[in-house]
């Protein structure tokens, strides 16, 4: 028989503060999967109403499933988080864009009858395991010229980028890697982003027992003379820096997502309903590039334009990688739409679990501007792909 499709939202998020990867970050001694279980734990605190056993499927990515961020993450956090065993789960690897593949598979599961209510996000621990941990790329890769050598660092691509778009400047990267780190301090002082953050215990053989409140990366007394001054890791006289881009990080998020209907029955607040979604591939050498046509897809599919998008949460893996997506959408560095709150220069970037962040940044915004109906949530993603999804707030005042 065939199946009527059926409207998905987005019911809540949450995601520990992010810390640094490393010896001395916040979770140098702090597992994946518990900081995963912290996340679920609090979707369900957070969602009394929703009984534990109608959560029809937990999807939550790593990119490096190994050690405490493997044995089927989603399954093995649902079953510590306390979730009845009857719920299952799975692990999903889209790189960058994990959590954001964890929830369009789900939803796309709700939408079509298979679950009524998911649970999807991500993880990383890139202290315990750093990008490309155990990985053996196939010779051919390089044997066969399929890539440039380039391809398999995700810094010499965003070099490589500011090569095909050499008017976007070191100096221009820069300029907007401050306006991150100043949106994402003006956001805190506000208390824009605190709402989203899950305390969580971490521990230290000099410290002992603490508690994480708030992110660590952010540097919020950064100036353009500190940014000039640093080196470029990545090509000698380059353009790409640790001020510019994304460092390593440690964190988790969480979201609930569930079939309109469902959400109302359960008395779940819908904040966002889920339109569309589009991933695309490109040159893996620029896969910065990769927001581009996964956009572009996706905007034509619902006749639509940037001119109807009236928020945009896009990952800062790098400055280049969005200042190539807003040039190509004639969209200006400092449009008031793009990241109001900042991004991942300042809070962060740990791989898998940041889609959902975007995703929560997104839902918080939309409470505020009843005036915006359409945002996007998008990203780059390595080896080459860009995905992006399309929202509708449910509180678009011209629905009224």
């Amino acid at each position: 028989m065939p199946r009527t499709a059926r409207d998905v939202v987005f019911v809540d998020g949450v995601r520990t503060p992010f810390g640094k990867a490393g010896p001395k970050g916040l979770y140098a001694e702090t597992r994946a999967d518990d900081m995963v279980v912290r996340a679920i734990r609090e979707l369900l605190r957070r969602n009394p109403s929703l009984p534990p056993e109608r959560v029809d499927e937990v999807a939550i990515a790593a990119t490096t499933q190994t050690g405490d961020q493997g044995l089927t993450i989603g399954r093995s956090a649902a079953v510590l988080a306390g979730l009845p065993k009857t719920v299952p789960g799975y692990a999903i690897d889209r790189m960058c864009a994990g959590a954001m593949t964890a929830v369009t598979t789900s939803g796309a599961g709700i939408s079509f009858g298979s679950y009524d209510v998911a649970i999807a996000g991500g993880v990383e621990h890139m202290g315990r395991h750093p990008m490309g941990e155990g990985v053996d790329p196939n010779p051919r890769f390089l044997a066969d010229r399929l890539v440039d050598p380039s391809a398999l660092v995700m810094g010499s691509t965003a070099e490589n980028l500011h090569d095909r778009f050499p008017e976007i400047t070191r100096e221009r990267a820069d300029a907007y890697a401050l306006r991150s780190q100043q949106k994402v301090a003006a956001a805190y002082a506000a208390g824009k982003i605190q709402p989203d953050l899950v305390p969580t215990a971490v521990r230290s053989a000099e410290k002992g027992w603490g508690l994480a409140t708030e992110d660590e990366p952010p540097r919020p007394g950064t100036t353009m003379d500190d940014l000039a001054r640093l080196r470029t890791p990545f090509r000698p006289h380059g353009r790409v820096t640790p001020g510019n881009a994304a460092g390593l990080n440690d964190g988790a998020t969480a979201c609930l997502l569930a079939a309109e209907d469902v959400a109302a029955e359960l008395g779940l607040t819908a904040r966002m309903r889920l339109v569309d979604f589009s991933f695309a591939g490109v040159e893996p050498e620029v896969m910065g590039v990769g927001p581009v046509p996964a956009t572009e897809r996706l905007l034509a599919r619902n006749s639509l334009t940037m001119d109807d998008v009236g928020l945009i949460e896009i990952n800062e893996a790098f400055a280049v990688q969005v200042l190539a997506f807003l040039a190509h959408f004639k969209i200006a560095d400092d449009d008031a739409r793009v990241n109001p709150w900042g991004g991942a220069i300042a809070v962060g970037h740990p791989l898998a679990s940041s889609g959902v962040r975007l995703m929560n940044q997104l839902a918080r915004q939309f409470e505020e501007r009843r005036d915006v109906r359409y945002g996007l949530t998008t990203m780059c993603v390595g080896m080459g792909m860009g995905g992006t999804v399309l929202w509708e707030n449910v509180n678009w005042e011209g629905t009224k």
